[in-house]
């Protein structure tokens, strides 16, 4: 099987048992956030989470597979609170504050995830599988910022997907060179001013006042 293919309808339509699917968890984040992509294996998963390798190949096909539903599960989570915490904020600002806050603050709590997107996984890989589009975090996103256009207070000169990409890039960038920096200092604490910083980027450059 090849990266971006889907897994056969009758893997599954066979659901591993949910023992097996939390430990095959812990082992995904664990081989994958710590070694390069290339070098980490089916195998390790395998050994690391007490599952025979026959199992999960007949399950997911691939490693990239393997990965990428993990990840597609734990970016879900990532949603969700997205959802669940713009609830009821009606200034568009503060529901990108907010946003991105929970971006920073949801990398920092799970690192392993964070090193897996932002670091291990290869983007040109993850990008040639239909997990990377993530269509309902991405298009809360893209809604929110085409309104903040509509309105007059985020740029209007660039499509909505680019103020996403300057936006996400911030959010790797700064956990990456967390990582790098050996952690000293919390990621989310530093939400607010980052987050100053990205909104003067964003805002509508012909309004008077960014604020």
């Amino acid at each position: 099987m090849q990266p971006g293919e889907r897994v056969p309808a009758n893997v599954m339509n066979h659901p591993l048992h949910p023992d097996v699917h939390r430990r095959l968890e812990k082992a995904v984040l664990d081989v994958f956030s710590h070694a390069d992509f290339h070098q980490a294996s089916i195998r390790a998963v395998a050994k690391q989470a007490g599952v025979s390798f026959t199992t999960i190949y007949k399950h997911y096909g691939s490693k990239e597979r393997l990965v990428f539903a993990f990840v597609d599960i734990w970016m879900g989570k990532l949603t969700d609170r997205i959802v669940d915490h713009l609830q009821g904020i009606e200034d568009l600002k503060e529901k990108l504050r907010k946003v991105f806050w929970l971006q920073l603050d949801y990398y920092e709590r799970h690192i392993g995830l964070g090193r897996i997107v932002f670091m291990t996984l290869p983007m040109s890989t993850w990008m040639a599988d239909q997990t990377f589009a993530q269509p309902r975090m991405m298009g809360l996103m893209i809604d929110v910022l085409k309104e903040g256009q509509r309105e007059g207070v985020l740029n209007p000169h660039v499509r909505a997907g680019i103020l996403l990409d300057f936006l996400m890039g911030f959010v790797q960038r700064s956990f990456f060179m967390w990582i790098l920096r050996g952690r000293t200092e919390s990621l989310s604490a530093q939400a607010n001013v980052m987050f100053e910083m990205v909104w003067r980027g964003m805002a509508n450059p012909d309004r008077d006042g960014n604020g």
